[in-house]
């Protein structure tokens, strides 16, 4: 069901969007304007077109010749922006010149897409940059005004036998989530009160009581609306478990004409009717943002026949049933040379040897001399933002994952490392939040997750793409990652920060005890990866965004 505004907002909205009652458009905006909307957008439970009226259009800081730039925009039959796309017409399709629809980009909004949709079109990692609706800031217990939650009906299985029991497991997911997600919030703050926190103030970093706050009434001001946006994060933390596939997200993107392209591809070849409709309507909207560049985005009979094909192949040929896993984490392979190819790296840009010379001379350097190097190189790092040089791509790492849904979409969002995953499965079993049994929930949550896997099973049977929908966040799915080590870094001392989820940055710190067993010498400069565990580590991190508003109130 389309949004509704009134007459006098649809004449706001009008000059900023394609359109303003599908859920797939395009922005008219500056880049700079489109960024932070998305930003804001991806925080809260409105639609991004609601999100503008309420909060950036009447925003006196943003004044209508502002948002326009200082000019008026360029209407779609005006001569400019015709003699514009007559050049790329000419260029990219006269002459199949791809480097010229990397100049081109456009902003678009997916909203009330499943959470398998928003996993295909984040697959897009090169010149596509995804922002998503986050589970930690946003509950999902609304109904929308049709008296329904927020998932998808698939067709296929809205048209099949097994229509009944998807509707009644996926209700039944939503109901238990919203009965639990009040009294949940409640138990964590009676786990963890907010007299018992250690709160270290956003001006000084000086760390105080909750009593000693309480004699300052602006930082006990900071410290409670902190307090009680980490105790409501935590809490949705917990329940995203409940969660199935199918749940609704509102998703933003930002790309090149060239990616949207290869993606536009992409989703018509799917199999999945989602992805084919999607397909239709983000293209529908490039056409007013950047047509020229997607103009040859088609069905692909290579990319649907190559899948169906080693689909089919691969039930052939993999009979045997799966080994069950020993751990979360596996390394399945890794660079025996890897400090010799770290170093000469260093060494080359400096020198006119080959790479392969330098290889040899590094092997007969002694252990010292390379540390000195090392040293050098990495010392000076401040924190995490200082990145290593490009010398740490020299050496790589293949993990093999088994990890739940929910801590999937958080490792999933890396652009540049490669990565593959299989499935949405609840063949591997699922994980138990602890507070869930703490809070008293445990039988319940078992009942979910076993009516899940049934309805999974019987689904599986007749539509095993289709299956995906039902599966909740809690089960485990396997995915592989290959990485540099400058990346491995990278990931390391982001996902272990501690205001990140406590499942993937259990992850993330099980790859670096791999990586610390076979290369200790290299691994110890990834100083800035945080060890420690955490209940409700983002508190410091809400902290300094109650400061940062209170600046500006």
């Amino acid at each position: 069901m389309s949004e509704q505004f009134t007459p006098a907002e649809e004449k706001n909205l009008t000059p900023f969007f394609t359109n303003l009652n599908e859920p797939v458009f395009g922005l008219k905006l500056p880049q700079e304007v489109a960024g932070a909307l998305f930003s804001r957008y991806s925080r809260s439970a409105k639609s991004l077109r609601r999100t503008f009226l309420d909060e950036f259009l009447g925003a006196p800081e943003l004044a209508l010749k502002d948002l326009l730039g200082g000019q008026t925009l360029a209407s779609d039959d005006s001569a400019a922006l015709k003699k514009a796309r007559a050049f790329y017409e000419r260029v990219l399709v006269g002459y199949g010149d791809d480097s010229v629809a990397q100049l081109g980009a456009a902003h678009i909004a997916c909203e009330r897409i499943s959470n398998v949709a928003a996993n295909i079109l984040e697959d897009a990692r090169i010149g596509i940059a995804p922002l998503e609706k986050s589970t930690r800031y946003v509950r999902f217990d609304q109904k929308d005004e049709s008296g329904n939650y927020a998932f998808y009906r698939e067709p296929r299985i809205m048209a099949s036998p097994h229509r009944a029991a998807y509707l009644e497991l996926l209700n039944l997911l939503f109901e238990t989530y919203s009965r639990q997600i009040d009294p949940m919030i409640e138990f964590v703050k009676r786990s963890l009160p907010i007299h018992k926190i250690e709160i270290r103030d956003p001006q000084t970093g000086k760390a105080v009581s909750y009593q000693e706050a309480e004699r300052d009434e602006k930082l006990k001001k900071w410290a409670e609306g902190a307090y009680l946006s980490t105790v409501r994060a935590h809490a949705c933390d917990v329940l995203r478990g409940y969660l199935p596939a199918a749940t609704l997200t509102n998703a933003g993107f930002f790309g090149v004409g060239q990616a949207f392209e290869y993606l536009l591809t992409k989703l018509y070849s799917h199999e999945l009717t989602e992805a084919g409709e999607l397909a239709a309507a983000i293209h529908r909207e490039l056409n007013h943002l950047i047509p020229s560049f997607v103009k040859r985005a088609q069905f692909s009979d290579y990319l649907a026949e190559s899948y169906r094909a080693t689909r089919a192949l691969s039930g052939q040929l993999v009979t045997e049933p799966p080994v069950k896993a020993g751990g979360p984490v596996t390394l399945v392979e890794y660079d025996e040379e890897a400090e010799e190819k770290v170093v000469a790296a260093i060494l080359y840009p400096h020198s006119r040897h080959s790479l392969a010379e330098l290889r040899r001379l590094v092997a007969r350097m002694g252990p010292g001399e390379r540390k000195r190097l090392l040293d050098e190189y990495l010392k000076r790092r401040r924190g995490r933002r200082d990145k290593p040089g490009r010398a740490f791509e020299q050496v790589y790492y293949t993990f093999d994952i088994l990890g739940n849904l929910g801590l999937y979409r958080d490792l999933h969002r890396h652009r540049i490392l490669t990565q593959e995953r299989q499935d949405f499965t609840t063949a591997h079993g699922y994980d138990t939040p602890p507070e869930i049994e703490a809070a008293g929930f445990k039988p319940d949550f078992h009942r979910c997750m076993e009516k899940a896997a049934e309805v999974y099973e019987k689904i599986y049977r007749d539509l095993p793409l289709e299956a995906q929908y039902v599966v909740p966040f809690a089960y485990k799915i396997r995915w592989h990652m290959k990485m540099n080590l400058r990346e491995a870094v990278f990931i390391g001392e982001l996902r272990t920060m501690p205001q990140g989820h406590p499942d993937y940055r259990f992850i993330v710190q099980e790859m670096w005890r791999k990586i610390i067993e076979v290369h200790p010498a290299l691994a110890e400069y990834a100083k800035f990866i945080d060890w420690k565990s955490y209940r409700l580590g983002r508190l410091q991190s809400e902290m300094r965004t109650e400061y940062k508003k209170s600046v500006y109130e």
